[in-house]
This record gives structure tokens, C-alpha cells and sequence, in this order.
């Protein structure tokens, strides 16, 4: 009666300590019975308040919106339970625990206020980060960003549920609704955008005369991001994992000018498909004033022969 349930919700558990377990391990899971309890009496509210906004949307004829309130629901029963208070009473001569736990709906409601109010800002400026890694072309790490919004999101939306249960006359403007929506449609925008580019791993092993370089490698990213293409150093990020493999020979002269090839040797693995795509081999020639000098050349001109040999497949 001290506890009003328009005030609290409560938990109430009980039990007997027994041979063969001591008074603070039975006192430890009457009081975890006692949480478990209460959690109930929460997912109990919610349930009934879920249950009947699923019916206001079937109402409507949208049903895909049924298994969303049951994963809030799930969701946001398990919240963390601020301000949760339990006590315990043993009575030596029955040898029983006896435990209660309590927690006011004001702090609850306050609490996840707070929690509305704390993501919805972080992911505010997790936003504007990701807009900036967009911007600045880099693709994946602005996707990974973005990950962490639609997280922040997710609580955001659990919390105001969790509210709405606890206090269905909260007024709507301290769920702070149209803040989350608006946040959710700039996000959604920026995925799209995003899940338009195609990611990239990239590993090239080359040598011009046994020397190791990447003029090959830094040519081919350069010629594939002009078409749209961005890279990642994570191949579990990657729509596409190129792997190129190139070497320098010397061949001779021509008109007083040393000339060299590029051996090169081309894989593309399609992540999505888990199998390679294509692979080739081929020699490009080049021609300068010195062996070294060739050999780059030759190099830096197999990149556009790559791209044309791959793009069909990524582009």
C-alpha cells in the first residue's frame, strides 16, 4: 500500500535457505527474483500498450509494423532499471529471504528522458561527421558512422516507447518525435547515397627491377575512383577484392631508348558472390630513358588496360 502502482513499479520474491546453499547465495537470487519481477510488471505495461498500438496499425493495413513493436517491446523491457532499489529480510526462524524491489515511474521516465535527449545528439554530430567522411570521399568510414546513428536511433525509439508505456498523457513534445524522425530521413538519404558506391580492397604486389613500388596501385585506385569507386582497408567491407601482382623486364632499345614490360597478373573477387569473377594475365610495354624509367612507364600504363578489363564487372 506504501508503493502505489500509479507511483511504482514493484517486485516481490521469496524463498528458503536450504542445506548445501548459504544465506548470501539464496539472499542474492530472491533479491535477482525479486528484479525479475518487477522487469515483468514493466514488460506486462509495455505489452499492453505495444499490443494496442500494433491494432491501431493494422487498422491501417500496415501489418509489416507488428514484428517492430515486438522487437521494441523485447527491447525495451530489458532497459536499464534507473533508480531501482531492493531490500532484503532474513527471518532466522523460518529461514527465509524475503525480497522487494522498487522503482519510481518519475525516475524511470526521467531517465530515459535523458537518454532521448543524450543520443539524439550524439547522433546528431555522429551526422555531421559522417556528412563531412562523405564529402571528403571517405565512403566507408562515413558508412561506419552512419552504423553508430541508426544505433543511436534504435535507443532513442526504444526509450520513447518505454515512456509512452509508463506515462501514455506524456506530452509529445518532450519525446522529442520530429527531432527523430528528421535525423532518421537524413540518414536514410545518406545510405542511399552511400549504398550507391561501390568499396574496393585493393592489394598490389609489384617491383620495378626488384624494387618495391605501388605506381601501379596508386594508378588503379586513382582510375577507379574517378568512376565512382571508393577503397577500404577492411576486405570485409568490400563489394569487390582486386588483387594484382606486376613485375619489370628489360627488352632490348628502340631509336637510342631503353624498353622494358610489365608482367602483370589480375584477380577480382565479387565478396557478395564469394567467388572470383575474373582473372587475366598480360605484359604492357614501356619505353624511356633509362631501364628503371621503362619499367614505370610500363607500369603506369597497365593501370588503364586493368580498368578497362574490370569495369565491366564492378561498374
Amino acid at each position: 500500500m506504501k508503493f502505489p502502482e500509479n507511483i511504482y513499479f514493484t517486485g516481490f520474491a521469496y524463498g528458503e535457505v536450504t542445506s548445501g546453499r548459504t544465506l548470501q547465495e539464496v539472499t542474492l537470487q530472491i533479491k535477482a527474483d525479486a528484479q525479475a519481477e518487477l522487469s515483468r510488471t514493466i514488460r506486462v505495461q509495455i505489452t499492453s500498450f505495444t499490443q494496442s498500438q500494433i491494432k491501431a496499425v493494422n487498422t491501417g493495413g500496415q501489418y509489416h509494423e507488428h514484428t517492430s513493436f515486438e522487437n521494441r517491446s523485447e527491447i525495451i523491457s530489458n532497459a536499464e532499471l534507473a533508480g531501482l532499489n531492493i531490500e532484503s529480510y532474513y527471518d532466522p526462524a523460518t529461514k527465509m529471504v524475503y525480497a522487494f524491489a522498487m522503482v519510481k515511474r518519475a525516475d524511470l521516465a526521467n531517465y530515459n528522458k535523458n537518454i532521448i535527449a543524450m543520443n539524439l545528439k550524439q547522433a546528431e554530430s555522429l551526422l555531421q561527421t559522417a556528412h563531412n567522411l562523405e564529402a571528403s570521399g571517405e565512403k566507408v568510414q562515413a558508412r561506419r558512422q552512419n552504423e553508430a546513428v541508426a544505433a543511436m536511433i534504435e535507443k532513442v525509439r526504444s526509450a520513447q516507447q518505454l515512456l509512452m508505456a509508463i506515462d501514455p498523457s506524456i506530452p509529445l513534445t518532450e519525446l522529442l518525435f520530429a527531432k527523430t524522425e528528421d535525423l532518421h530521413d537524413r540518414l536514410v538519404q545518406m545510405q542511399a547515397r552511400l549504398t550507391q558506391a561501390v568499396y574496393v580492397y585493393m592489394k598490389s604486389d609489384e617491383s620495378n627491377f626488384s624494387k618495391t613500388t605501388t605506381v601501379l596501385g596508386n594508378r588503379l585506385k586513382s582510375a577507379l575512383s574517378a568512376k565512382g569507386c571508393s577503397f577500404t582497408d577492411d576486405p570485409t567491407l568490400a563489394d569487390f577484392r582486386v588483387f594484382v601482382n606486376a613485375t619489370t623486364r628489360q627488352h632490348g632499345s628502340e631509336f637510342g631508348f631503353f624498353v622494358c614490360y610489365a608482367d602483370v597478373a589480375i584477380q577480382l573477387l565479387d565478396v557478395r558472390k564469394d567467388k572470383s569473377v575474373f582473372q587475366d594475365e598480360f605484359s604492357q610495354k614501356g619505353i624511356s630513358t633509362s631501364h628503371e624509367a621503362a619499367g614505370r612507364k610500363a607500369l603506369e600504363d597497365a593501370a588503364p588496360i586493368i580498368v578497362n578489363k574490370i569495369s565491366e564487372w564492378i561498374l
